[in-house]
């Protein structure tokens, strides 16, 4: 390729560290759907014939079909997927081969490729984060009443519902979408035409290749254009948050499945047995899903020091954010696959969760809302008053609701044989009434208001492709 300068070919070090064919012939779709935009864009300014564009075209054509039927040959000599193509077309085409790099450099070139697949991956992605929601939304709405324990710091607190419990992720995926729909818009600009980092003095039309693309303009900046990799980084962020979602997700289906826990139990299509144990049914998918959030968070901070002291434009360096981001969304993209797999398979103990609901006293704060209420303590005070009431029960070894009245009046005299009817874990969910609570008429609501939300929308699969 640039044998004109150099009289020596590379040393075979040299060779090995420079070739990136084995990964970045994942980008041949969009290389060859990069390079028909342009070529019929050079031959609509006149700067080559539509002899040749047709030529180019037809070419590579060809070459796509060659390489989804697995009949193409990758070498490293040849170094990236932008020279294996161009050096099939020239083999099939000739000499008008040789015009479609005119107005571009591969720096352009492989930025305009990379967006393009980002956009493709963010739009797969949108899909299954919209399906996930799906599956969360109907089982929450299945058991909008099912008590269950909440959790803080992991020891019992307060009783919330299963479908309750579900919708907080439904929240968390809406805002992971919002973070994949944000990076899509602002990476929806064209790099084509910015060629090796100051322009070209050809007469082109950048917005005509950017809107055949798919792309909503041109970028601004040719310096910008082919230095940014902004758009992977900020796709590798968003895929990070979304996997410590999916982590946080799948560490709580490993504890439900315990023994211990027993909430739930997913079946033989997402667990594995052991080669020595026979009674063990491990939930390896959901341990899967939280090993490869460290993977994702991985590629995202070795692209960011890859790029932190780069100066303009291009350097080499940028040839490992394709390792990176090429690893980083399917890795998410299988975790999605996997937990939305779970979400629709695993069983609720409805009973087991019930049981546990009440554990720890967790009904101690409906105690001391009872006292503000009904006998006008400050909360402070009832706060303090709950705390011998629990104290005592703990000695004894009976819940709140089987302590004796006569016990919860020592601790104060205003407390009467009502309190007993927001002591069980049902009065408890039940009263939780605010906007956003656990009430069960409150998750029912936003169940179904989620499951009549996500009908009505359309994922950005394949959109503006």
């Amino acid at each position: 390729m640039w044998g004109g300068r150099f009289s020596e070919g590379p040393d075979a070090i040299m060779q090995e560290i420079n070739a990136s064919i084995d990964f970045d012939k994942a980008l041949y779709a969009e290389d060859i759907a990069g390079s028909k935009a342009h070529a019929q864009m050079l031959a609509d300014q006149g700067i080559i014939s539509a002899r040749d564009a047709k030529q180019i075209v037809a070419g590579l054509d060809t070459i796509a079909s060659e390489i989804v039927a697995g009949n193409f040959t990758f070498s490293r000599a040849l170094e990236d997927i932008h020279t294996h193509v161009e050096a099939r077309l020239s083999e099939l085409i000739g000499d008008a081969a040789g015009r479609l790099h005119t107005a571009r450099s591969r720096n352009d070139q492989v930025a305009t490729d990379l967006k393009l697949w980002v956009r493709n991956a963010i739009d797969e992605i949108d899909g299954q984060l919209h399906a996930l929601q799906s599956a969360l939304a109907t089982t929450a709405e299945i058991y909008a009443d099912a008590v269950m324990p909440g959790f803080t710091h992991l020891q019992s607190a307060q009783p919330v519902t299963f479908g309750h419990h579900l919708l907080a992720y439904v929240e968390m995926l809406s805002r992971d979408r919002g973070r994949f729909a944000d990076c899509r818009k602002r990476l929806n600009e064209s790099p084509l035409g910015a060629a090796a980092l100051a322009g070209t003095a050809f007469p082109i039309d950048r917005k005509a290749t950017a809107k055949k693309l798919g792309f909503d303009r041109p970028t601004a900046n040719s310096l910008d254009s082919v230095a940014d990799r902004d758009f992977a980084l900020e796709a590798m962020a968003a895929a990070s948050i979304c996997a410590v979602h999916l982590s946080r997700f799948a560490e709580e289906i490993v504890l439900w499945a315990t023994p211990q826990f027993g909430f739930v139990t997913l079946s033989d299509r997402f667990t594995t047995g052991s080669s020595i144990m026979p009674q063990k049914r491990n939930p390896d998918a959901a341990e899967l899903v939280r090993a490869k959030t460290g993977r994702i968070i991985g590629d995202l901070t070795a692209l960011l020091v890859v790029m932190k002291g780069l100066p303009l434009a291009y350097s080499k360096d940028m040839q490992e954010d394709k390792e990176r981001i090429f690893d980083a969304l399917p890795s998410l993209s299988l975790s999605l696959a996997a937990m939305t797999g779970m979400v629709l398979d695993m069983t609720p103990d409805v009973a087991k969760m019930r049981g546990a609901a009440g554990a720890g006293y967790s009904t101690a704060t409906d105690l001391a809302d009872w006292l503000v209420r009904e006998a006008g303590l400050p909360f402070r005070e009832a706060h303090h008053v709950v705390g011998k009431i629990v104290s005592e029960a703990a000695k004894r070894g009976v819940g709140l609701d089987d302590l004796p009245l006569e016990v919860m009046q020592a601790a104060h005299p205003k407390i009467s044989k009502a309190v007993h009817k927001v002591l069980s874990v049902e009065a408890s969910v039940a009263s939780r009434t605010s906007h956003g609570g656990t009430a069960p008429k409150n998750v029912l609501a936003a169940a179904r208001a989620w499951g009549k939300r996500l009908a009505a929308e359309r994922p950005s699969q394949n959109r503006g492709a």
